[in-house]
């Protein structure tokens, strides 16, 4: 039970930013819940004292399986193209601008579906991202050309971009201060786990069925997910941003519902409840834009995850993007062999993020960047400096880099969403990860031109120096672990 002590002493803290006025049915709403008993603190305080139940893990099942297709969705192209590549004569030149239609179209998405979270609530969101990429994934089948599938992939992307970002948002909200960490990484653990089986999926059915088989069941696969999701419960903090308590109480209930079991009162502080109160007072009485994300408070909260986003991207998708071709063409092995060996990057990011999710909540989100950028940088100098001479050197040191570097884009989706509020959560996410659709299409330009200029070695060594841009960030991050998400950001 609710300790009514704490209640009042943190409903009494002064109201901190009271500038714009809310809505008058959100007003009425707000008072009509506050003569029942209800308020922002109370309604916090209960999220906080049940633990992980049965109800949070159905919503991190279904939306984990729309972050998986997320993933299928992405890199289904790439076992498609050789395919294709016979049947339309399709031109490198047009093979890059197939491939970078789809990050456009993210970058896009990530943008607007951030800004529609917020104005319109997760679930809607996520859901019509789903129902984006699905609706595309099917319409591919019926291209009969390049200049089609190039439109049905920058539509598709929209919807790629715009569900991660938000659904990372909408697990955050979920969660309560302690365990958090897990909690939301062994959801996130799936994104890579669908690239792995998308790989090993792609090359056993395109061969043996067709190439339309990858789109049918990303497609039919998707649109269910969305149909299940849109049934989904909304976030309760975000229904409490917008001043709708008495729907945030009945969710909140179910939750509660869900288990006998609550934390202990000494769990949560005075201190972290007096935050979350104020934080709720502000939401009652302010609706920031945007543009709140380069305030003086979380101007520099800002600044710093872009930089680590991309950083993280780019020596992550330079690796995935070209180990593959360097195996086949610089080492000179065999297809077959050049694509199991790419393959383990996945293998290797799957296990190391399985490692760092039943270790983040102790390790913490800061140290465990350090951590990987100092061991990634290290692997990847070695790497550099031997001059990567013969492929089993890469296979053993780029994969271990790629990794380690990989589980740091994990943990990056659970501390962005952290640092932010819930009324710019969703856009300070989605703005965030515009940074990876960049870095991702510049990293790999990059590393191509060095290839043909300076040679293999220069690149291990450029994507050190990249390492230690990151390390430097990652001293600048501010650790959340075991703290409500009202106290790291009121």
């Amino acid at each position: 039970m609710l300790d009514s002590s704490l209640v009042h002493d943190a409903a009494s803290q002064p109201n901190a930013q009271p500038n714009v006025q809310p809505q008058p049915a959100a007003r009425a709403e707000a008072a009509e819940a506050a003569a029942g008993g209800l308020t922002e603190a109370g309604l916090l305080y209960r999220i906080e004292s049940v633990p992980f139940s049965r109800w949070h893990s159905k919503a991190r099942i279904l939306i984990g399986s729309a972050t998986f297709f997320d993933a299928f969705d992405a890199l289904s192209l790439a076992f498609v193209l050789p395919v294709l590549i016979g049947i339309w004569h399709i031109t490198p030149v047009q093979i890059g601008f197939l491939i970078a239609s789809s990050y456009v179209g993210q970058l896009i998405g990530a943008l607007l579906f951030g800004w529609l979270a917020e104005k319109y609530g997760r679930i809607r969101s996520i859901s019509s991202a789903i129902g984006i990429m699905s609706i595309m994934s099917l319409a591919c089948i019926l291209c009969g050309n390049v200049t089609a599938l190039l439109a049905c992939r920058f539509i598709q992307g929209i919807g790629i971009g715009g569900e991660m970002p938000v659904a990372a948002a909408y697990i955050s909200e979920l969660s309560k201060a302690q365990g958090r960490g897990k909690y939301f990484l062994l959801y996130e653990m799936l994104f890579p786990v669908g690239l792995m089986v998308t790989g090993q999926l792609g090359a056993w059915l395109v061969p043996t069925i067709g190439w339309e088989v990858m789109f049918w069941i990303g497609g039919i696969a998707g649109a269910l997910i969305s149909l299940f999701i849109y049934r989904l419960p909304e976030s309760p903090r975000w229904l409490i941003s917008q001043g709708r308590l008495a729907e945030a109480d009945g969710i909140v209930r179910q939750i509660e519902r869900s288990t006998d079991k609550r934390v202990a009162p000494t769990s949560v502080t005075r201190e972290a409840l007096a935050a979350a109160a104020e934080y709720s007072a502000a939401q009652q009485h302010r609706r920031q834009p945007w543009h709140e994300l380069f305030s003086r408070f979380y101007r520099g909260r800002t600044l710093v995850v872009w930089a680590l986003w991309a950083v993280t991207f780019f020596i992550a998708n330079s690796l995935n993007n070209w180990l593959p071709t360097l195996y086949k063409t610089v080492y000179h092995m065999g297809l077959q062999d050049a694509l199991r060996a790419a393959s383990l990057t996945n293998v290797a990011q799957v296990l190391v993020l399985l490692l760092c999710a039943f270790c983040i909540d102790r390790i913490g989100r800061r140290n465990w960047a350090l951590a990987s950028f100092v061991i990634g940088g290290i692997l990847l100098g070695v790497l550099g400096y031997m001059g990567a001479q013969d492929a089993l050197s890469v296979m053993i040191l780029g994969t271990l880099a790629y990794g380690v570097v990989g589980s740091t884009a994990a943990v990056l989706y659970l501390y962005t969403p952290e640092i932010y509020p819930t009324r710019i959560r969703a856009t300070g996410a989605g703005l965030a990860t515009s940074w990876l659709r960049l870095a991702s299409a510049i990293g790999p330009a990059l590393v191509g031109l060095m290839v043909h200029k300076e040679g293999i070695g220069s690149v291990f060594l450029m994507l050190a120096g990249v390492c230690v841009l990151g390390l430097l960030a990652s001293l600048l991050m501010i650790e959340t672990r075991q703290r409500s998400l009202e106290e790291i950001a009121p």
